[in-house]
């Protein structure tokens, strides 16, 4: 079996599920482009915990984890992928010695990983699992966590990040989704994407340096933290590709990053 990329996917509002846009052609375009997985490990934005979890529940629940004033049609969205219990057991081991709660109650898909599924394998035939962010860890750890996972990778498994290198809410244009981007969100993004295509996963964990720019484009770090998993999944040789990049609304950057390993850069050439 041949090596899976990782990915990171910008992923904005839970809205696009419900629309065809830039961003939506842009998740289903990365699918089609990669090899078909045999199974999904999603980092969402939207899970947050104390120590780490993994879902390994056979049937997660989808879970509407958003305002009340979404219409109905979302909250009418399922996506009913199986989940897959045998892989959340080889997470725990890839993971060992941290403990990892096996979640089979609680959690499920929440809408920064369902919301990207639904566009990019809409068939929901493949099993998915989702890694929790423990809120007690230092952007390094995360980076180790990704390594760690990494041979996932030559067993058919798409790591997957979901979140946004740029998310702001308070500060958004809400009424000009093409506004120009802030400065400090269009410093911050062609930082973290220098550090990316030079290949220096520790500057961009060690993001808060950027100072005034990181505490505008990036003030509650969860939407960043899937991008460090990602960074520390990419194995040498891999090359970025970046996707759909561009910031939304002055402060959300709907940019996605997918890593492919060399032989798949040289085949694409």
């Amino acid at each position: 079996m041949s090596r899976m990329p990782v990915v990171f996917f910008g992923h904005g509002s839970p809205m696009i599920a419900l629309e065809t846009n830039a961003t939506s052609r842009a998740w289903q375009e990365i699918a089609a482009a990669i090899p078909r997985p045999r199974a999904i490990l999603a980092i969402s934005a939207h899970w947050e915990t104390r120590g780490t979890a993994v879902t390994a529940m056979a049937r997660p629940q989808t879970i509407h984890d958003f305002g009340a004033s979404f219409p109905k049609a979302l909250f009418d969205m399922q996506y009913l992928a199986p989940g897959d219990p045998a892989l959340a057991a080889r997470v725990a081991e890839l993971l060992a010695p941290t403990p990892v709660h096996l979640d089979i109650t609680e959690w499920g898909f929440d809408h920064g990983t369902w919301s990207v599924l639904v566009k990019a394998y809409p068939q929901a035939d493949i099993p998915v699992i989702q890694l929790s962010l423990d809120v007690g860890l230092a952007p390094a750890e995360r980076l180790a966590i990704g390594r760690k996972l990494a041979p996932l990778r030559d067993d058919g498994v798409l790591i997957m990040g979901t979140g946004n290198i740029v998310h702001n809410l308070p500060a958004m244009d809400w009424g000009n989704r093409d506004c120009a981007p802030y400065d400090a969100s269009a410093r911050f993004l062609a930082e973290i994407k220098d550090a990316i295509e030079k290949d220096e996963p520790a500057r961009a964990a060690d993001f808060a340096r950027l100072g005034e720019d990181a505490r505008r484009a990036a003030p509650t770090p969860e939407h960043f933290w899937p991008l460090l998993y990602v960074l520390g999944a990419r194995l040498p040789g891999d090359a970025p590709r970046f996707v759909n990049d561009r910031i939304e609304h002055g402060s959300l950057g709907m940019t996605s990053v997918v890593f492919e390993p060399a032989e798949a850069t040289r085949a694409a050439a």
